[in-house]
Parts: structure tokens; sequence; C-alpha cells
């Protein structure tokens, strides 16, 4: 398990309930009360701390190398019953955007997301989880063939951006993501939208308009990174934690501003130190999601998502 820089008072008491515990199983000595007191000493410190993380530290918590990526979510959550779809039939296949058919209990869905590496070799195969514009494509082609057979779509959005290369930028990459948000508007089936890592900017727009969307407690969204607005603003990459409480990025910022449905809560600790429970709760409030639209006409559901974001930034003098 890794440690990131506030969580290393939980580091040290984890290791001293480790020690202790093992003291007791290798001699004679009652060590059964030090656990206890250790064991509740590090519960009130996990509590302390993540109660009060500031914006930065949701940032870095979003970031985690244990944290689950979208590939984890669905094998968790559909079993084998996920068959991976490739290709935007023009280009080639896009390694970090994935997607396919799968289903939580008798539903099917179509799943969307962008994809991350676990090390040097993934992440270079995935890019890091920044799309060129056939990954987009890809993504448009699948959500529309839900569409033509009815399915609903689920994406998961966990992107430090779209892929700002030349080769990309002469592919389109900006139509490819306006493609997407115009495309997404009257798409005829529910989409639900998990925020699970990182939603930054156009890379995760170009996936993320839905009927409902759903945000990780420990996950930030905005139209650009801490450390890009602060290069751009002050020149340094020093003021980061300043720029990420000017964004207002956090789940909390983003529902108060109704820009997001609903915050799906995280184990203490965050989402990489209870895989399973998240998995859990994630499956659920997709499910919960779908049955809020599913006996929605196809034109209903298109008039409601389209009232949801123009009145998006709407604000009474």
């Amino acid at each position: 398990m890794e440690y990131l820089d506030f969580e290393l008072p939980i580091k040290e008491l984890e290791e001293q309930y480790q020690k202790a515990c093992a003291i007791g199983k290798e001699s004679e000595v009652d060590v059964s009360a030090t656990c206890r007191q250790i064991e509740k000493r590090l519960n009130e410190t996990k509590k302390e701390i993540y109660k009060n993380l500031t914006a930065w530290q949701r940032v870095q918590l979003s970031r985690h190398p244990n944290r689950p990526y979208t590939l984890d979510y669905i094998n968790a959550i559909c079993g084998e019953s996920f068959l991976e779809l490739h290709g935007d039939r023009n280009v080639k296949d896009d390694k970090a955007m994935i997607g396919g058919l799968g289903k939580i209990g008798d539903q099917s869905y179509m799943f969307v997301g962008q994809q991350k590496g676990y090390n040097t070799k993934t992440r270079q195969y995935r890019n890091f989880g920044m799309a060129n514009p056939e990954g987009y494509r890809k993504a448009l082609r699948l959500m529309k063939s839900a569409e033509k057979f009815g399915i609903p779509v689920v994406t998961f959005v966990d992107t430090p951006g779209a892929y700002p290369g030349l080769e990309a930028e002469e592919r389109g990459q900006g139509e490819a993501i306006a493609r997407n948000i115009l495309e997404m508007t009257r798409l005829k089936v529910p989409i639900i939208v998990v925020i699970i890592g990182e939603g930054a900017s156009g890379g995760a727009l170009g996936i993320g308009v839905g009927d409902k969307v759903l945000m990780l407690e420990n996950t930030w969204y905005s139209v650009i990174s801490p450390e890009s607005c602060s290069s751009i603003l002050w020149r340094s990459w020093e003021f980061k934690e300043r720029a990420a409480d000017a964004l207002k990025l956090t789940a909390k910022d983003m529902k108060k501003q109704k820009l997001i449905d609903e915050i799906v809560k995280e184990p203490l600790g965050g989402a990489h130190s209870n895989r399973e429970m998240t998995f859990e709760t994630v499956k659920n409030a997709i499910a919960e999601a779908y049955g809020e639209f599913k006996n929605l006409s196809p034109v209903d559901l298109v008039e409601k998502r389209m009232e949801k974001y123009s009145q998006m930034g709407v604000f009474k003098g």
C-alpha cells in the first residue's frame, strides 16, 4: 500500500498495529489490549484526516496509484458478461478509451470509459488515459449502437484531459469532442455518467453528458487541472493547492453548483482502501439511476436532458 503525505500518521499507526499483533502471535505475551488501543487510535485518526480533506488532497486521492480504474469497475460489476468492443471504423482502436457490452443483473448496458495504466508499460500503452479523436469516435459509435438496440449507456470518466498532441489536433480532436457532446444530448437512451477519478477539461466532457451524473467522493471535475491553472496564473506549479481551492472542483462544490446530480460515498480512506465496497456502491448507484429513467419515452428523456443542461450557469440576480 502506498501512502500520500497527509496519510503518514495512518501509516505509522498501521505499522504499530501490525508489529503488536505479530508479537502476540510469536510469543505468549497477551497484547490484545494494546492492539485494541492502537486500532481505536487508528480509526479516530482516519476519521479526523478524511473528514477535513482539502481540495488538493482530494485531487491527490483521485490519482492514487492503487485507486481502481474503469476496467476494474466494469469487471467487478459485470463479471464475465462484459464483451469489449474495439475500433472507431475509421482510423484505429484507441487504447485510452475502452467500451463494450455488459450486464448488471438482467439488464444490459453499454459501458464506455477512459482507462489508465498500472505501471510504466501499461501507462504508455493506455496513453495515460488521454484519448485521441478516434477514442471519442469509438465511444460515439458504441453509444449510437446502444441507441439502436435500446440499451442504456454508462460512462466512466477518469482522464487528465484529451491528448493534446499535434497528430490529435490534425485528426480533429476538438471536433470529435464537440460531436460527442452534441450527440449525447440527443441520444434516445438513458445515459449515466460516473466520475471515478480525474475529470479534466474537454477530455471528460467528451463522454460526460448524461441524464444522471454521479461523482465519487474523492474525485475532481474541472475545466483545467490545478497544476496547469497554477502555471498559467502564477507561472509556477507551486500554487497548485491554492488553484485547487479556487477552482471549486470537488464533488461537494460540483453538487452545490448543480453541475452533478449525486455524490457517491467512498469507504473511509478512499476507493482504493476497500475496492469491493466501492464496486458494490457504484453498481447499486448505477442500477438505481437507471430505474429513474427506464420508463421515460425517448422524447421525454431527451427533453429532460436538454432542460437540465440549459439550466446550468443560469443565475437569478
